[in-house]
C-alpha cells in the first residue's frame, strides 16, 4: 500500500502525455549508468599491477627516469642492458657530475655500485644535438 502510494503521488505529479520531453533523457541516463556499470566492471577484470622483475633484481613498476635523480628536462632514455645501464641524458641541462651521480643511483637499484662509465658515440647525433649516451656497468 506505501508502494502504490508513491507510485500515485508520482503518477499525480507526471504531465498528462507521460514524461513529455523528459522521457529520452531519462532513458539516455539510464543507458549511460548501465555502460559505466559494464565498464568499471570489465576495468576491475584487468591485470593486476606487475610484478615483473628486470635483471639485476629491479621491478619492471620502477620509473627510472626519477631513479637516476637527475632533473626530469635532463633525461632522454634509460634502460637495463647486458651490461648494466644506459643512458642518454642532455648534459647542459643537468647538473655537474651527472654521470657519477646517476650512475650511482641507477646500480644502488641492484645494490651494486658502478665500475665504469662508457661514453658512446651517438647513432644519429643532429636527431638530438647536445645529448650524451653514456653505458654504465656495475659490479
Amino acid at each position: 500500500m506505501f508502494v502504490d502510494g508513491i507510485r500515485l503521488q508520482l503518477a499525480a505529479s507526471a504531465p498528462a502525455d507521460g514524461d513529455g520531453p523528459l522521457l529520452p533523457l531519462r532513458r539516455m541516463a539510464g543507458r549511460t549508468t548501465l555502460l559505466l556499470g559494464i565498464a568499471l566492471a570489465l576495468t576491475a577484470c584487468g591485470r593486476a599491477p606487475t610484478e615483473d622483475i628486470l635483471r639485476g633484481g629491479v621491478p619492471a613498476r620502477t620509473n627510472l627516469h626519477e631513479a637516476t635523480r637527475l632533473p626530469q628536462q635532463a633525461v632522454r632514455t634509460v634502460n637495463r642492458n647486458d651490461a648494466g645501464w644506459r643512458l642518454i641524458y642532455h648534459p647542459e641541462r643537468a647538473p655537474n657530475g651527472a654521470d657519477q651521480h646517476a650512475a650511482s643511483a641507477l646500480c644502488g637499484l641492484e645494490r651494486k655500485r658502478p665500475v665504469r662509465i662508457e661514453v658512446q658515440p651517438l647513432a644519429e647525433p643532429f636527431d638530438d644535438p647536445g645529448a650524451r649516451k653514456i653505458d654504465i656497468i656495475c659490479a
